[in-house]
């Protein structure tokens, strides 16, 4: 089945011509079928681009996608054209009243800042805390997972001497969950950012699992039972030349930055770089999306409740 997405954003002509199978509402209308309901908040500069990477993992199932563009209310964007965000992007204050079988949060360039500092704080924070009760499954990626996992828990984000930056390989820390069925022993994913989550904060809070991890850059994939979360502090959707772009574009504004390690055949740049995540990328988003079908309710009012036990009722 596919994705459901308006036939004039952009990511339906690309999506389609790499074959994935896209309809516009027109067409899914007409199927007698309810789709899942999939938000993405896209936190990025480069929504376009964004918009393609997850619409491209989400949509290569079974299931039809209904995909919903947010974005903060009062906050503007200055990368993307305000024509693109005003036809495909709603405010977060138009959906808090719908409910969604699951939302991706992304992550965004502003790791140097406290989470207070960042303008739209109060607002994330509440689209986290309405989470739980109109969203079945939340996947918070990169900055977005470790504000979320901060929101929850407390843990905090950490500097690094120097950014994480390439590809590099992660154990499979638990075989047996259904977000990681298929994957092999480990996998590489591409990682790019100055900060850290440490695995004994992880390992002291109660409620969280690792299920990826590095013993080189640190824990990667996170899951938050208790409030129907994945936390993913690394990049499976990134296209294969998206480190590429970041290490040219600062080597153009001479910002000080090392080559992406393990990325680059034998590690010469003038080389197109290989894509090695792809697979897992597919598989995890996957797993998540057949997740929430097995475990959504099929009325989309009962989203978000719970019996005192906390069970889905």
């Amino acid at each position: 089945m596919p994705i459901k997405i308006p036939s004039n954003l952009p990511a339906f002509d690309v999506l389609r011509a790499e074959g994935v199978m896209v309809v516009s509402e027109d067409q899914a209308a007409r199927q007698d079928i309810r789709p899942l309901r999939i938000a993405l908040l896209n936190l990025m500069p480069k929504k376009i681009q964004t918009e393609n990477q997850f619409a491209r993992l989400i949509g290569a199932t079974p299931l039809q996608i209904e995909l919903t563009l947010i974005r903060m209310s009062q906050h503007r964007t200055r990368n993307t054209a305000s024509k693109h965000m005003s036809s495909f992007y709603k405010p977060f204050t138009e959906v808090r009243d719908q409910k969604f079988d699951g939302l991706i949060i992304t992550g965004a360039p502003i790791e140097h800042l406290e989470f207070t500092d960042v303008t739209y704080w109060d607002e994330l924070c509440e689209i986290f805390d309405w989470t739980q009760s109109h969203v079945h499954s939340t996947f918070g990626v990169c900055w977005g997972g470790m504000a979320m996992i901060n929101h929850f828990h407390g843990i905090k984000k950490h500097m690094l001497e120097a950014k994480a930056f390439g590809c590099f390989r992660h154990r499979n820390l638990a075989p047996a969950s259904p977000y990681l069925r298929g994957f092999s022993d480990d996998c590489v994913i591409p990682v790019s950012r100055w900060t850290e989550i440490r695995q004994d904060e992880i390992k002291a809070s109660n409620g969280l699992t690792t299920l990826l991890g590095s013993d080189f850059i640190g824990p990667a994939l996170i899951e938050d039972a208790r409030h129907r979360a994945l936390y993913i502090f690394n990049h499976f959707e990134y296209d294969s030349d998206s480190l590429k772009q970041e290490y040219d574009r600062d080597l153009a504004t001479g910002t000080l930055i090392n080559m992406p390690i393990n990325y680059y055949p034998r590690d010469d740049p003038t080389q197109p770089p290989q894509n090695r995540w792809r697979s897992h990328g597919h598989l995890l988003y996957g797993n998540w999306i057949n997740e929430i079908y097995q475990s959504t309710p099929f009325e989309m009012d009962r989203i978000g409740c719970q019996d005192s036990l906390g069970n889905p009722l």
